[in-house]
């Protein structure tokens, strides 16, 4: 599971770092989800060094995508969000990236479909908890902590 995993996260990375589209709707999304963002936030949330997000929000800000104003709550950094372009083109490359998607799984059925979404925001939710609980250990650290083991799981054919 865990290979599977890591094999998936992979290929998006690739396919962000080698496709103009797929990293733009990666920002685009962040940015149609948040009501102004840092260009550090964009960074963070993407795993990117700031100077790249700074190149790509200008590329944005170029086309038309995106604003940058004056932070009113901190002077020295911008806040970025979309323009209407930059609704109208995160939508296209939404709608792009779906039907890219539903070729991928066009020889399965609703049921597995179903079931890889229902597990996959499954795991999200975990993840959130053990992030939440790490975040609270370190801010409430404690004289003493063990460590779960998981264990493997039978091969299923």
């Amino acid at each position: 599971m865990v290979a599977a995993l890591f094999t998936m996260n992979a290929g998006l990375d690739r396919a962000r770092r080698r496709s103009k589209g797929a990293s733009t709707l990666s920002l685009l999304q962040l940015l149609a989800n948040g009501d102004g963002l840092r260009p550090s936030d964009l960074a963070e949330r993407t795993g990117v060094h700031p100077s790249l997000i700074t190149r790509r929000i200008q590329e944005l800000e170029n086309a038309g995508y995106v604003h940058a104003t004056a932070n009113p709550d901190d002077a020295r950094s911008l806040l970025v969000s979309l323009t209407t372009a930059g609704v109208q083109e995160q939508r296209r490359l939404q709608e792009f990236g779906l039907d890219r998607f539903a070729l991928f799984v066009a020889e399965w059925t609703p049921k597995e479909i179903r079931t890889l979404a229902d597990l996959l925001e499954k795991l999200e939710r975990s993840k959130a908890a053990v992030a939440a609980q790490e975040r609270s250990r370190a801010a409430h650290p404690q004289p003493h902590t063990t460590r779960r083991r998981l264990q493997r799981a039978p091969a299923v054919d």
